[in-house]
């Protein structure tokens, strides 16, 4: 009987395999919904997800079809998207959220559809994030929200010991700032915001915001247009935190028009630093123009979602067999990606 019974599990496994390597694909078709193609970083992401699709697919001898939709910034845009989507019956939908607390329509519209998916980047908000990502069975591919914000602070502080004078313009013995923070609800913004500021105090450089948290939605444009008006009321402002660069950059053109952070030998500059490492900021930081930046590695992240993608397309599993090179968080449903301090550009 036993022998038997060793003979029968011994075919099952057989028509098993079998049965997997019918189903094995030689192509995969897999969309990827993007926020807003015009953000720096996030055009970083992309440009990786496409170079990684090909690279990843020839490695594993497979063609991976990447079709990517720009919901411009529009939460009923990225919705409307999904509902083709949901039609088209893709093999995988890898999602950068328009709004971070609106992720429960598209994972209600892609569990229906049985079809799989992924978060990264912009983390859907700590009320989603349970049913959202958990609940779901999905995972999250980003970044620690608060080390950018630590490493910012660190920067400061760093300044702040090898030249008070340099930061304190108007020798008061007191730092006079401001924060420029990316969206509402995003855990990342919230948290770049406050611990760049907690962090510096704790490492004791002596801080005043002189503002409210002045929200610019990641925006060149509008972080230039609201640090233009701020200035105006507040020019003893010494240094400004900007939760990404392309912030820190409308941030430095308002400067400039008050001959300002211009990059010029003898013309007065602030302290702005930034997130991302776009290249635009090292061209600013390099030109003198700007103090520092966090680097967020938008190849490592556009290669993390379609390494993390074919695992689960291939194995079932998120991490299964690639744990060394993405280990899961202690939170238990997301792989981040470290940060860099950037302080210097050759």
């Amino acid at each position: 009987m036993k022998k038997i019974l060793a003979l029968v599990l011994v075919l099952a496994m057989s028509l098993c395999v079998v049965a997997a390597l019918a189903e094995a694909k030689d192509s995969y078709d897999v969309r990827a919904l993007i926020w807003k193609y015009d953000d720096t970083y996030g055009s970083s992401v992309r440009q990786a997800m496409t170079k990684y699709a090909e690279q990843i697919g020839q490695e594993m001898g497979v063609t991976i079809n990447l079709t990517m939709y720009d919901a411009a910034d529009d939460m009923s845009k990225q919705v409307e998207q999904a509902n083709q989507i949901v039609g088209q019956k893709p093999d995988f939908v890898i999602i950068n959220l328009a709004e971070v607390a609106s992720g429960q329509t598209l994972v209600d519209l892609f569990k229906d559809a049985e079809i799989p998916f992924l978060f990264y980047n912009k983390e859907p908000s700590e009320e989603t994030v349970q049913s959202v990502v958990v609940d779901s069975g999905s995972i999250f591919i980003g970044t620690t929200p608060r080390e950018a914000g630590d490493m910012q602070g660190e920067i400061l502080s760093d300044l702040w010991a090898a030249d008070p004078a340099a930061i304190d313009l108007n020798g008061d013995g007191v730092v006079q700032f401001v924060e420029f923070e990316g969206e509402p609800n995003n855990p990342e913004a919230i948290a770049r915001t406050a611990y760049s500021e907690e962090t510096a105090k704790l490492l004791g450089v002596p801080l005043e915001m002189v503002s409210e948290i002045i929200v610019a939605n990641w925006d060149t444009t509008q972080a230039n247009d609201k640090m233009l008006a701020t200035w105006s009321a507040h020019p003893e402002i010494e240094v400004v935190f900007a939760n990404n660069d392309d912030m820190a950059i409308g941030v430095i053109a308002a400067l400039n028009q008050s001959g300002y952070n211009t990059g010029n030998e003898g013309d007065p500059a602030i302290t702005v630093i930034g997130v991302d490492a776009t290249d635009a900021a090292f061209e600013a930081i390099k030109a003198g123009k700007m103090t520092a930046t966090v680097q967020q590695d938008g190849d490592a992240m556009g290669k993390a979602n379609i390494r993390i993608m074919m695992n689960y397309l291939t194995t079932g599993t998120w991490l299964d067999g690639i744990e060394a090179d993405y280990p899961l968080a202690a939170d238990g449903y997301s792989v981040r990606i470290p940060y860099a301090k950037i302080t210097e550009v050759k």
